[in-house]
């Protein structure tokens, strides 16, 4: 039932009679005034899924307990990818939340570099009144981003001599290399070595983010694409990309500041999910032939 702005008593209570909420507009309308709330109703969405009284009604209606709506953004998303998931849940369309995310006063203080909110929407499950604007929700996100990187999170990189911008965009690699809780640190160890013995990182993902900033993405990473001069490509350009490439969650944040206690420099992909770490190139090489060309000549047979 919609409550708008400015709604009388008298308004209200026929909305609700009509939904079948009260017995009928007179029973509401002696519920507010017998608890005094005709100045007291609140505009919004309510849900009624279970019998109450007129009394009860009128109780919820005046503390404003509206009704809430749930979006999921899942780890590892893009800016882009978020705002395809605002438009399909109905919340509104993609543009709005692509215009709210360029927002980079809300996170000046953390990070002057930014060019926008990427890395800085934290992936969470939230809960939305129905009018409720791209730009509130984008505000929101920050908020439990903030939550998230607490002061202890912040006093071990400046420990570390990093800035907020490089961990998070270092969470956001070890993000989209895995979705594997157990395997952050791991993939956290891989990219600390090579940083400290100046290896170029070789991440997939950083250079998927490039060539989709570029429109040049079709959804197969080539060799070709290996070889894309974007500052995002860490084949050709040595150290961490611009900024981040995704909202990394919080474990990966955290496994930025505990990388495993391993001398891994590679690893590549089982094909279920999971990953075949190395320390060196040739046993890399092996693991490579395993699990990628044998698999995927067996796919062609097929």
């Amino acid at each position: 039932v919609d409550v708008q702005s400015g709604d009388s008593s008298q308004v209200i209570a026929k909305r609700l009679a009509d939904a079948g909420v009260v017995r009928d507009d007179l029973t509401f309308r002696l519920a507010v005034w017998q608890l005094g709330l005709d100045r007291s109703l609140q505009a919004g969405e309510y849900h009624f899924d279970r019998s109450m009284s007129a009394l009860q009604v009128a109780d919820k209606i005046s503390r404003g307990r509206v009704y809430l709506r749930s979006i999921t953004f899942p780890e590892g998303l893009t800016i882009e990818e978020m705002a395809a998931v605002f438009h399909n849940q109905l919340f509104g369309s993609s543009d709005d939340f692509l215009a709210a995310a360029q927002r980079v006063e809300l996170v000046a203080d953390l990070d002057t570099s930014a060019r926008n909110l990427e890395g800085y929407l934290f992936p969470e499950t939230y809960a939305l009144p129905r009018d409720a604007t791209a730009e509130d929700l984008v505000e929101v996100m920050v908020l439990q981003f903030r939550q998230v990187f607490t002061d202890a999170l912040r006093a071990e990189a400046r420990l570390r001599e990093l800035t907020i911008r490089e961990v998070v965009t270092l969470a956001s690699l070890i993000q989209k290399e895995t979705g594997r809780v157990d395997e952050h640190a791991l993939v956290s160890a891989v990219y600390t070595n090579r940083l400290r013995l100046g290896m170029p990182l070789q991440c997939d993902p950083t250079v998927i983010y490039g060539l989709q900033l570029d429109g040049l993405y079709d959804g197969n990473l080539t060799r070709k694409n290996l070889r894309h001069d974007s500052p995002y490509n860490t084949y050709v350009y040595g150290g961490l990309p611009p900024g981040p490439i995704a909202a990394p969650g919080q474990q990966a944040l955290e496994a930025v500041f505990k990388p495993a206690d391993v001398s891994y420099l590679y690893f590549v992909s089982r094909n279920d999910g999971t990953h075949e770490f190395a320390d060196t190139l040739r046993e890399h090489n092996r693991n490579v032939q395993r699990y990628q060309v044998r698999s995927f000549r067996r796919l062609r047979a097929e």
